[in-house]
């Protein structure tokens, strides 16, 4: 086996063994969640029936045995008895709760695990690559070292390893030793024989760990900021859950607010797993982007005319100066458009004015949205644009966010080459502009001629 299919091998474990452990995790999180909505639904059962849960109450599960086929389900009950009251709850309200649940989570955790598996092994294999110049590099010595003229030698490997000297097998050895009593799964894990001339060698092999520890602890960051965003509209269905089952039967007001809250809870739920799953699609880049002239003027103005005909709450400015292109994919930025837009719509209070802008600067094209809001901290600007961030999350939960809006456009503006620039004060608001890198037209036809970057 050559050293790229032993490295590819290497990877694919890798791979494997975090599959597993994310499957695992998956499971555990279901069960609980699971065992927590069952648990909520027969404590409320118990107390809406006998005014307190006991320990003394005698519970067990029934079935009418006179159904037969499907219908078996709608036939399950939750039984319990105590003081001489036995009361006998259908379990279909609380099978239906947990479909609702289940079927976008379930979606979000196929979404993970199928990026993980799609992806992970190139990722893992780009990670691997300073270790595979290394294992080369030491192999070709190695297989100078076996003629006994060539024991000392200098080494020049254009891959990045200059200048290694009097290099012999003992130390080749020490340096074996170390990378296998290494502790990898400690953060702070390095290599460190005290021999200068494996000096370069240690500091690839501790940069490439450093690099591979912060890219499971990002990934890790981002499963757990998902499931904690998920975790909030599963506890408000929940919650509504054990308020129908207790009220909402007899309530023609408690049931309609529930059955309300739980599809707007359920929305909010498609719409992260949505989100999730356009950036899976990205970092693994199967996202696709069709590139053509793009006028940011058309695009804007249609941006402008959209808000102002649904948000009648909020004043509206638009400044769309003629003639200004790009090239683009038009869908794609005009979804980074509305992202910026509906931030600004979220943190303007009503009667605020929200100004959109589009032009040249310096010969640069650009796009900008301005709302009047209260502002971000300057110390938060660097980071709006990190996944599930929130400069203010009590703020931001009121409004209904993901977390991911701003994620999503700057991954957007980076496949067209673009940057942002964030200008904001306290109590004034906050203005975001998007710039494009310079593009040549022909003066006398209307297609592309030349990108520049």
């Amino acid at each position: 086996m050559n050293q790229s299919k032993r490295f590819s091998s290497i990877a694919r474990k890798i791979n494997r063994g975090w599959l597993v452990r994310l499957l695992f995790i998956f499971i555990g999180l279901d069960l609980f969640i699971l065992l927590l909505v069952a648990g909520g639904f027969f404590y409320y059962s118990e107390v809406s029936a006998l005014g307190a849960f006991s320990q003394d109450t005698q519970r067990w599960m029934s079935v009418d045995t006179t159904v037969s086929g499907i219908e078996w389900v709608r036939a399950l009950g939750y039984s319990f008895a105590a003081d001489g009251i036995t009361e006998t709850v259908p379990l279909l309200p609380l099978v239906s709760v947990i479909e609702v649940m289940f079927q976008p989570l379930l979606w979000f955790q196929g979404i993970i695990w199928t990026f993980q598996l799609l992806s992970g092994s190139s990722w893992v294999r780009r990670l691997l690559r300073p270790l595979d110049k290394i294992a080369l590099t030491t192999q070709r010595i190695s297989q100078a070292q076996a003629i006994p003229e060539a024991r000392a030698l200098t080494v020049s490997d254009p891959g990045g390893f200059n200048g290694i000297n009097g290099l012999n097998e003992e130390k080749f050895h020490n340096l074996e030793d170390a990378i296998q009593s290494l502790a990898a799964n400690r953060p702070d894990a390095k290599i460190s024989t005290g021999d200068r001339d494996l000096q370069g060698l240690e500091e690839a092999i501790n940069d490439l760990l450093s690099r591979m520890h912060e890219s499971y602890r990002q990934q890790a960051r981002f499963v757990s900021d998902a499931s904690h965003e998920l975790r909030t509209p599963i506890a408000v269905i929940q919650g509504y859950a054990a308020m129908l089952d207790r009220w909402g039967k007899n309530d023609e007001n408690v049931l309609s607010e529930s059955i309300e809250a739980i599809k707007q809870e359920s929305e909010h739920m498609k719409k992260l797993v949505e989100q999730l799953l356009f950036l899976a699609r990205g970092d693994s880049g199967r996202q696709k982007l069709s590139f053509e002239r793009v006028s940011l003027t058309e695009m804007i103005r249609e941006v402008y005319e959209e808000y102002r005909m649904i948000d009648e709450a909020h004043q509206w400015s638009c400044k769309a100066e003629d003639g200004v292109y790009c090239v683009g994919d038009i869908d794609m930025l005009k979804q980074a458009a509305r992202i910026l837009t509906d931030n600004a719509v979220k943190y303007t209070p009503e009667g605020g004015t929200i100004r959109l802008r589009t032009g040249y600067q310096d010969g640069v094209p650009f796009f900008e949205v301005q709302d009047s809001g209260s502002g971000i901290a300057q110390e938060d600007i660097p980071k709006i644009f990190d996944r599930f961030f929130r400069s203010d999350p009590a703020r931001s939960s009121q409004s209904g966010g993901t977390g991911l809006g701003l994620s999503i456009a700057k991954w957007i503006v980076d496949r067209h080459m673009g940057h942002f620039n964030v200008l904001s004060r306290p109590d004034l608001g906050t203005r975001i502009a998007v710039f494009f890198p310079q593009t040549t037209f022909s003066e006398h036809r209307n297609d592309l001629l030349i990108p520049s970057e």
